[in-house]
């Protein structure tokens, strides 16, 4: 490992770090039970295949997109706490060609998911007709897939201008990301939301709402926290991380968790009131569906669980740098988020309560093993760290009080 001498000391390289046998092994038996899940199911019961589909696809493509807007927020904002963890968040972003395959395998299961893409349905409905300039297959097909290349492009600029740093140490890198930073945080502002409505919302193309991009962003932002909190702490223990992570940055992981567990809450809470208040059919339907039958548990969850969990167990500063209670609370809050994606899609097809069997356990577990491979060979391939960053070393030293 490499010595970085710094005006605060010598930090060490902590280099690359090659994923154990027994853990890659597993990632690959989790890939292949998900093809052979989503295979069956396509056999056994097609439209529920397709509806664990695109809620895993959402999920890891969130996460894979969400890791290179927190990565940008840092460069665009100097933040000094975060340099030793964005390179976590970084590899998040090398799922995204995979993102870019399932986004058109979707296109084969359009006619499972969405009601607007059969003509016969669209032509019986004023309201779809209305709507078939946007929300048809073709179009759908090349907006979503736009994006997603729109976010390969500039993953691979400023995650490229990130690892070449650490052989230069040349701080214009970093001054070019902040050029960069800003356009993809506006086209991803545009694209993301563009992709919620289109693969989530539309499931029921009569319903709306203005909100309802920010609340996956929510989400999005809510998950990346916690899967970075997670793999930060297993780098640790590993003894790849010694001296240069420390309580303090998993305290500042902390904190944003937090923050954004209460962002989550204002901005369901504000969508939900919003509709309640307004008191339109066209509105109300979506939470009429899931405040029914067992639905209305699954929303009480998200409330009780999703929100009010992780909010007490992380209101304490303690807490905060406990690794031992942040690895649980980043656990939950990662299957809340799945849960919540499930909740958005699932009612759309069974009104009387969600279904997670064997087809949804198996493809999950599929696109986690893909998900992991991908992270796994980042971090195998480059540094676990930004070691050329030039704010890492006063990260480094830097304490709360």
């Amino acid at each position: 490992m490499a010595n970085l001498n710094t005006a605060h000391g010598e930090i060490q390289n902590p280099g690359k770090f090659e994923t154990p046998a027994n853990i890659k092994t597993t990632l690959l038996v989790f890939t292949a039970f998900g093809i052979a899940s989503f295979a069956f199911g396509l056999v056994s019961d097609p439209g529920r295949a397709w509806m664990s589909f695109i809620q895993n696809h959402f999920f890891f493509m969130s996460l894979a997109v969400g890791g290179l807007f927190f990565a940008t927020l840092q460069w665009i904002t100097g933040a000094m706490w975060s340099a030793p963890v964005r390179r976590i968040c970084e590899a998040f972003s090398s799922y995204l060609p995979f993102a870019l395959l399932t986004v058109i395998v979707l296109y084969f299961g359009i006619h499972h998911l969405y009601s607007w893409s059969n003509p016969s349905v669209v032509a019986g409905d004023p309201i779809l007709v209305g709507k078939s300039g946007y929300l048809s297959s073709t179009f759908f097909m090349v907006r979503n897939v736009l994006s997603v290349v729109i976010w390969i492009v500039f993953a691979r600029a400023m995650v490229k201008n990130s690892l070449a740093q650490d052989t230069t140490r040349d701080s214009k890198l970093t001054l070019r990301n902040r050029v960069i930073g800003p356009i993809f945080l506006i086209l991803f502002a545009l694209t993301y939301t563009m992709s919620s409505f289109d693969q989530i919302m539309s499931l029921d193309p009569h319903w709306y709402s203005t909100m309802f991009g920010i609340y996956c962003f929510a989400g999005l932002f809510y998950t990346v926290l916690a899967v970075t909190c997670l793999l930060t702490i297993y780098l640790m223990s590993k003894g790849r991380l010694t001296g240069i992570v420390n309580e303090n940055h998993l305290h500042d992981i902390g904190k944003f968790m937090f923050a954004f567990t209460i962002f989550y809450a204002y901005i369901g809470f504000s969508q939900f009131l919003l509709i309640w208040y307004a008191n339109l059919p066209e509105e109300t339907g979506y939470y009429i569906k899931r405040f029914h039958e067992s639905w209305f548990y699954v929303s009480c969850f998200l409330v009780a669980g999703k929100f009010a969990t992780p909010f007490v167990f992380l209101l304490p500063r303690d807490s905060k740098r406990n690794p031992k209670i942040l690895v649980g609370v980043a656990i939950f809050m990662v299957i809340a988020n799945w849960i919540d994606i499930l909740w958005m899609v699932q009612p759309e097809f069974f009104t009387d309560g969600p279904r997670i069997g064997i087809i949804e356990i198996g493809m999950t577990l599929g696109f986690l093993g893909v998900f992991g491979l991908f992270v796994a060979n980042f971090l195998a391939k480059n540094n676990i760290v930004a070691i050329g960053d030039p704010r890492l070393a006063e990260s480094v030293h830097h304490h709360h009080q």
